[in-house]
This record gives structure tokens, sequence and C-alpha cells, in this order.
């Protein structure tokens, strides 16, 4: 099953939600719908609606910049980056 990583920013906000965890999904968008099944509202801090990343959430599955149809193998590493700006 691909391995998803989570920012930290997430996990503070979501109860008993791990950094890392093993989602049965075949893209991108299918394991953000899974974990969005068992932490109800974390879809919405990583989407737009319609559907689309949010501008400052970055995924990489295995290294390479990806999108929500990008195919997850058996074996994948998602990582899932919020930017962080300031001035």
């Amino acid at each position: 099953m691909p391995e998803v990583h989570l920012p930290t920013t997430l996990t503070p906000l979501f109860a008993g939600l791990p950094r890392r965890l093993q989602v049965d999904a075949g893209t991108v968008a299918e394991a953000i719908v899974r974990l969005d099944e068992r932490w109800p509202g974390l879809r919405d801090r990583l989407c737009e609606p319609g559907p689309a990343l949010r501008r400052h959430i970055h995924v990489y599955v295995d290294r390479e910049r990806a999108g929500l149809n990008t195919r997850l193998g058996p074996r994948s590493r998602v990582d899932v980056i919020a930017a962080i700006s300031g001035g």
C-alpha cells in the first residue's frame, strides 16, 4: 500500500492523525478521499472545491511533483508538503 507522509501542521487539527500512514488508494485523489473518510475535513485542508489542490499544498509521489490524478503504485511514497510563506 502507498505510504502517505503528512505535514506537521495537519496533525494537531485532527485527533489521532499520524504523520505517516498507509492508505489503500490508486491515485492521489483517492488517497485524500480515504484520509477524509477517517478524518472528516482533511480534504478541505488540502483541496479547493473543483477539485484541485490548494495553492499552498504540494504533493510528490516517489520524489516527483504530482497532481490529484497521479497514479500510485503499491510501494509509492506520497509526500504532502504545505508551503510556508512569510515576510
